[in-house]
């Protein structure tokens, strides 16, 4: 075990170059267990680039990937695989329809988003629907995916990020297809989540300040493919921060429950 094992991920000088663009740029970021991340960017920034390199779907064209002190070389994908949970809001569209919710939940164990050419265990079916339990939707363990709201889906969804109980989840703007309603009944989600399991790191790409759950610690922000912050939550989002990060004069405002907004700062005419 490498000396850096405290750290659950640990990218190193990180670039992506696709045919003549850098899509990222020389980025390094730490995430410790118990530590909960914020990655912040415009459209276009490398947010999802750099998500995909931490859950090991894409390879950098330099720089190194540790998971919990293993490097991505000297162990296998497979095996470093199985220590991270990843969930994107696409998932949704890629799922076999007539899936039930438990068996949604059941591909995790085999980094699969289908039950076809893979062997489950009467345990695992267990293990799913305890999953689906613990996010407050076991009652829809043998419902169709399909049949289910997208918030529904979404808790269904975070459920499956815990079946390989995994060191780190890795969270890709997965309230991108929901409604208000189902957006913030998916922060709710979230929160609860974090309190359930404060051991299990996380990560979250979103645009928008309002999607930050309660009890986020950390913040990475991006700008063409560069870190332009990184740190502690409190100490790194500002109204200065989101005007650089979004290129538009930006307003932080922070509400009394804890959650975050944020609004023009362009004068009126």
């Amino acid at each position: 075990m490498a000396a850096d094992s405290h750290f659950v991920l640990s990218l190193r000088n990180i670039t992506l170059l696709r045919e003549a663009n850098t899509i990222l740029k020389n980025v390094s970021w730490d995430i410790a267990r118990g530590e909960h991340w914020v990655v912040l960017g415009a459209n276009g920034s490398g947010k999802t680039s750099l998500m995909l390199i931490a859950a090991l779907y894409l390879h950098p064209s330099a720089g190194e990937v540790v998971v919990e002190g293993e490097r991505l070389g000297d162990t296998g994908v497979r095996e470093l695989r199985q220590r991270i949970a990843y969930n994107s809001a696409a998932f949704a569209s890629e799922i076999r329809p007539q899936l039930c919710a438990y068996e949604v939940v059941m591909t995790a164990k085999n980094a699969a988003l289908e039950t076809w050419w893979h062997h489950y265990e009467p345990a695992d079916k267990v293990k799913a629907i305890d999953c689906l339990h613990q996010l407050g939707v076991g009652h829809l363990a043998e419902r169709e995916i399909s049949t289910l709201s997208s918030g529904e889906q979404q808790r269904v969804f975070l459920a499956r990020t815990r079946m390989t109980e995994p060191s780190l989840v890795l969270l890709d703007e997965p309230s991108g297809r929901l409604d208000l309603g189902g957006r913030e009944q998916l922060v709710e989600a979230l929160e609860e989540s974090i309190q359930q399991s404060p051991h299990i790191s996380t990560a979250l790409i979103t645009h928008h300040v309002d999607e930050i759950p309660r009890g986020m610690t950390h913040l990475l922000a991006l700008k063409a493919g560069e870190v332009i912050a990184k740190g502690p939550l409190t100490e790194t989002l500002s109204s200065e921060l989101l005007t650089e990060c979004f290129s538009w004069p930006l307003e932080l405002i922070t509400r009394a429950d804890g959650r975050f907004s944020a609004q023009s700062a362009k004068p009126v005419p």
